[in-house]
């Protein structure tokens, strides 16, 4: 056993029984590895990475790689998920020497953290054109002990050039950006089979809602038939759970039909954003449905009984990928009987020669007839049949930045779709974190498991959380939402922002020093940080009517927009964030003696508003409210009916008391 035991990650724990002495990040490792004048070996992966169980089956396992890198190095493991800033900040170093990245991620560095080989799945042996991890060790070993001069070079030039910081150029934003990200998108768009680019194909719903608010803000239809387009392709496929609910990570050939099988729950939350988003554009009952089924797949299997949500599931049981989602045309008959098990294999397209290693993919690819509904008995049964089957690992720690971006999609799909469920979790999961995920001084931690509250938080945590907070305020109408929304804002800009070159650090000013601060903007499988940052600043701006949010949004936008100009397409929710400032804004003031007008929830149901500030004032609600936005102050609440206050760009109109009169 090694030093993992005390461990509280899923991805540490798995790797206890390795005959690898691996330790966790910290410095007892890289003590030890200077006072034995060893090289570090650093690992990091994540519990549901079907490639780094392959990479751990193959090496970590075996007792010829562990002598090796136990005589010669000091192996760390770390979870990416855990320690997000470690992860970037090596990643960089993977993506800078291989121009490519990915998880398992192999980094080797001095004692000193200075990294001078990096690359990430290795197999144990040569295998192609693709380095062996024995020989790689071997040849390492033998630099380390009779050419080590060559290492530390490499090691100081590499992170010199992590430590380099580009200035804010000082841009103001334009339209132009989201004209050629559209553009982008349109260029790569795969008109057949939806979403962008080749394969594999990711979901990466926020390109979704970037081309979608697009699509109304520009009245181009075009950008809403990508978007639809990619909904209804992957909703069809088999990236989506028919049966079950809930997506996979994603897809490995062009169709969306056979999926890398872990569900994350990120990706989940944010397709569930995507599909309510659809769905009020549209109308259509199909993104009803598949956000229906979304957002109960994440409150089945993803939820703590004391409000939270897990991190996902495996790709793997009983060692092979998929297993668990795959079906015959034999099983199917056996649970449902001879007729109606036909009919769900033709509805679902499982085939005796199956399309995934002899066995079937459950899909609607091509099918015309809509989805089953969710409850229909036929699809209750296979899931209870599925359920017997050997589990899938769930990776039970909770998140407080992913956890956000589930708050958000679920106050909005609660809202939407008119579901009290959803509400009602998205509120007890704020309450999980304010109970049990803030320390003595009311800051963030990252991560929770087991009892365990561990890891300050960092950029993401603070800034999609005081986001998901702005989504319960529009649900709610409570203030105190609000009000804590303002505060992790305030905490965001105290503790991350760089006052001289612009932007926001993934860590806080006294958090542990790296090699390298960094900050990330690009938004990938999640949108970045700093990204999000812009999104939540720009819409305090909004509500609050305070300059401080307004001038805080400003200089981000000015610093994203040097990032941006190069490849708009990788930065959509920053994108998002900027069309909330590009295009006119409105504020609209309800005072209402007490309780929220039926008129504005339903209002709210069927339109987006991304570009409407509300602010509801009661007798009860008036004096936090002022705290929160001073201007509202000024509004009188009548001792009957409700007066209505739309502002736009400056100016207001005159109030009225009939809500079909304010043209929204």
């Amino acid at each position: 056993m090694n030093h993992l035991q005390s461990e509280k990650s899923p991805y540490l724990l798995q790797h206890v029984e390795n005959p690898v002495d691996w330790y966790p990040w910290g410095t007892a490792a890289f003590e030890k590895a200077v006072s034995e004048d060893k090289p570090v070996f650093l690992s990091i992966g994540y519990s549901t990475c079907h490639w780094c169980h392959v990479m751990a089956h193959e090496s970590f396992e075996d007792t010829q790689v562990a002598s090796l890198l136990n005589r010669d190095f000091v192996p760390i493991k770390v979870d990416r998920e855990e320690r997000p800033d470690v992860d970037a900040v090596y990643m960089s170093v993977c993506q800078a020497l291989t121009g490519s990245g990915g998880w398992p991620l192999t980094v080797i560095m001095t004692p000193g953290q200075k990294p001078f080989f990096a690359g990430p799945y290795f197999p144990k042996y040569r295998r192609y054109a693709q380095p062996g991890l024995l020989d790689i060790l071997n040849q390492i070993s033998r630099l380390w002990k009779e050419g080590r001069e060559q290492l530390l070079q490499a090691g100081e030039q590499i992170s010199a050039a992590l430590t380099q910081e580009s200035p804010s150029t000082g841009k103001k934003p334009d339209k132009n950006l989201l004209h050629k990200g559209y553009q982008l998108f349109r260029r790569q768009f795969d008109g057949k089979w939806g979403g962008f680019g080749t394969v594999p194909k990711f979901p990466t719903p926020h390109n979704l809602l970037f081309l979608m608010r697009y699509a109304a803000l520009e009245e181009e239809p075009f950008a809403l038939a990508m978007a639809e387009a990619t909904l209804e392709s992957m909703a069809r496929g088999g990236i989506h759970d028919q049966f079950g609910g809930g997506f996979s990570r994603y897809s490995t050939d062009e169709r969306w039909l056979a999926p890398h099988f872990e569900k994350m729950l990120y990706d989940n939350a944010l397709l569930l954003m995507a599909y309510v988003s659809a769905y009020q554009i549209t109308g259509k009952e199909t993104y009803a449905d598949t956000a229906y089924r979304t957002a109960n797949y994440i409150l089945r299997e993803l939820s703590h009984k004391s409000g939270g949500f897990f991190c996902g599931q495996d790709a793997d049981s009983d060692g092979e990928e998929g297993k668990y989602y795959l079906f015959t045309p034999e099983e199917v008959c056996a649970v449902l009987g001879e007729e109606e098990g036909r009919e769900i294999c033709r509805l679902y397209k499982i085939t005796e020669e199956g399309n995934f290693e002899g066995r079937s993919i459950p899909n609607r690819i091509g099918q015309e007839e809509p989805a089953l509904p969710m409850d229909d008995e036929r699809l209750k049964k296979l899931c209870a049949y599925r359920l017997g089957r050997a589990a899938l690992h769930k990776d039970d720690k909770i998140l407080l930045s992913w956890n956000a971006w589930t708050i958000l999609a679920l106050a909005r799909a609660g809202r939407v779709l008119g579901d009290e469920r959803y509400c009602k979790a998205a509120a007890a999961a704020v309450q999980f974190f304010e109970n049990n995920m803030t320390d003595r001084k009311n800051r963030l931690f990252l991560r929770w498991r087991d009892g365990e509250a561990a890891n300050t938080g960092q950029l993401e945590d603070y800034a999609v959380y005081a986001l998901a907070l702005t989504e319960l305020y529009r649900l709610t109408f409570e203030p105190a939402y609000l009000q804590n929304a303002l505060e992790r804002a305030r905490q965001m800009v105290e503790l991350f922002e760089d006052k001289e070159h612009g932007g926001y650090f993934i860590t806080a000013y006294d958090a542990e020093q790296l090699i390298a601060r960094p900050k990330e903007t690009y938004d990938g499988a999640i949108p970045s940080g700093n990204s999000v940052a812009a999104a939540v600043l720009q819409r305090l701006a909004g509500l609050t009517g305070e300059p401080f949010w307004q001038e805080a949004a400003d200089r981000q936008f000015c610093f994203l927009t040097g990032e941006i100009e190069h490849y708009p397409m990788g930065y959509s929710f920053a994108l998002n964030a900027l069309a909330s400032a590009l295009y006119p804004h409105r504020e609209l003031i309800c005072t209402v003696k007490r309780g929220v007008p039926g008129e504005l929830g339903e209002f709210l149901k069927s339109h987006p508003s991304e570009n409407l500030s509300i602010l509801v004032k009661t007798k009860e609600n008036a004096e936090e409210l002022a705290v929160c936005a001073p201007f509202t102050s000024e509004y009188p609440v009548p001792e009957r009916g409700v007066a209505w206050y739309l502002c736009e760009n400056g100016s207001c109109k005159a109030p009225v008391n009939d809500f079909n009169k304010l043209m929204l």
